[in-house]
């Protein structure tokens, strides 16, 4: 194997990995934007250490750019504490003004024609094919010690993600813990903006962990998905890089990551777009059939027998679209809860009880938001209409137990308990 393209290959997967699993902990806490802000802060750090130390020594340019991210971090901080300006406010000035600079100084080194300042753009834009071995076992280090920190504080980094006053009432250490998780955040900005540069950090800190939670609710599982999201991200960005010529590494690992993060979006099983649209249109098919059954029951509550309706009927009763009336009747009739008689459907003994099921938590809802919410009768309609195909067993006996079991509801129609 190519040993450039092996450095190339442990390099970014490292640097993506690592940054992958801190960055989480800033997705989960709603920072996002604060981790786009400290990698475009990082610049003028970076920059500096280049101009007052050794240009070539990533050791120099690290220490630099974690001094620029600890001032940014803090200091969109210290602007929202002491100004009544909102977080996105703040962080977009300390961006726009960390990153001017930096780009002001860039542009100083270049007019004075040093021979170095071409070594700055891998850290604008990123530039993966210009890790050494020394970088690589700069950024080897930095991994190990980024996930041995996690390792340590991740009880703390947790209470501190999810309930920060919890974490302080039973004595963490939470100014510590947060100082360590702002190192640890920089610090992983800083070793990733090797691979895809300063423009495109966000998203190799942010995408991973937005990917892997349309998973899963475990942050354990959370974290290790992130981690092999951002590493097979890099490793086949790294081979398309390496099998296309002078087609950058960066870009493509963001690109790739992109794949995961819409993938994600679009068929997690619970949280992807085809699982919503697949619960929202079964809510929908479930909805039609409880108004037809309710329909079939009132009718037949008026008649005192048993009523044997048409499409037609049904159509003429409630208005809805005659391909979900007749998509709704069909699965009605294979639950056995109508049947057909001649040209019309009559409801079974099963489609009796859950007719009189739905009309009950109507008149039930009906009651509740007159008598408890002081609503007036003649607008209480709409809303127990949503209601009643949502309210569960439990619920409905404490609605019950609320109301003081009650026979009429505000029309002074009865309200239908299961027969004994």
């Amino acid at each position: 194997m190519d040993p450039i393209f092996l450095k190339v290959l442990i390099g970014t997967t490292l640097l993506a990995s690592s940054a992958a699993v801190v960055g989480a902990f800033s997705y989960l806490k709603g920072q996002s934007l604060v981790g786009d802000a400290i990698a475009h802060a990082l610049l003028p750090g970076v920059v500096l250490a280049f101009l007052l130390g050794d240009g070539r020594n990533p050791i120099f340019l690290i220490v630099g750019a974690l001094i620029s991210g600890l001032i940014a971090h803090y200091g969109i901080g210290y602007i929202q504490s002491r100004t009544k300006l909102k977080s996105d406010t703040a962080v977009s000035l300390v961006l726009s003004t960390f990153f001017g600079f930096g780009i002001m100084l860039m542009s100083y080194i270049q007019r004075t024609g040093q021979g170095q300042q071409a070594g700055l753009e891998r850290y604008l834009l990123g530039k993966a094919a210009a890790i050494t071995m020394y970088d690589v076992y700069v950024f080897s280090a930095l991994a190990v010690i980024l996930m041995v920190g996690v390792g340590l504080f991740y009880k703390g980094f947790q209470l501190m993600t999810f309930n920060e006053d919890f974490a302080s009432a039973i004595g963490l250490p939470v100014p510590l813990i947060r100082f360590t998780f702002t190192v640890l955040t920089v610090l992983a900005i800083t070793i990733g903006i090797q691979t895809v540069g300063v423009v495109l950090m966000a998203a190799l800190l942010i995408t991973p962990s937005a990917a892997a939670r349309a998973w899963t609710k475990s942050l354990p599982t959370m974290l290790l998905l992130a981690a092999v999201f951002a590493a097979s991200s890099a490793i086949t960005g790294t081979y398309i890089s390496s099998a296309i010529p002078k087609m950058p590494t960066g870009p493509w690992v963001v690109l790739v990551l992109a794949f995961f993060g819409f993938g994600s979006l679009i068929f997690a099983p619970e949280k992807g777009w085809l699982a919503k649209r697949r619960r929202a249109m079964a809510n929908q098919k479930k909805t039609v059939r409880e108004n037809v059954l309710k329909l079939m029951y009132q009718q037949e509550e008026r008649s005192d027998l048993n009523v044997v309706l048409s499409d037609t009927d049904i159509l003429d009763i409630r208005a809805m679209r005659p391909e979900k009336l007749r998509n709704a009747l069909r699965e009605l009739k294979r639950r056995l809860l109508v049947v057909e008689h001649g040209s019309g459907y009559a409801l079974t003994e099963l489609g009796r009880s859950e007719g009189r099921r739905v009309v009950r938590l109507h008149r039930l809802w009906e009651l509740y938001l007159t008598e408890r919410l002081g609503m007036a009768a003649d607008h209480i309609h709409p809303g127990a209409e949503t209601m009643e195909h949502v309210i569960t067993p439990e619920i409905e006996e404490l609605l019950v137990k609320e109301l003081g079991n009650p026979e009429l509801d505000p029309h002074q129609s009865p309200i239908p308990y299961e027969e004994a």
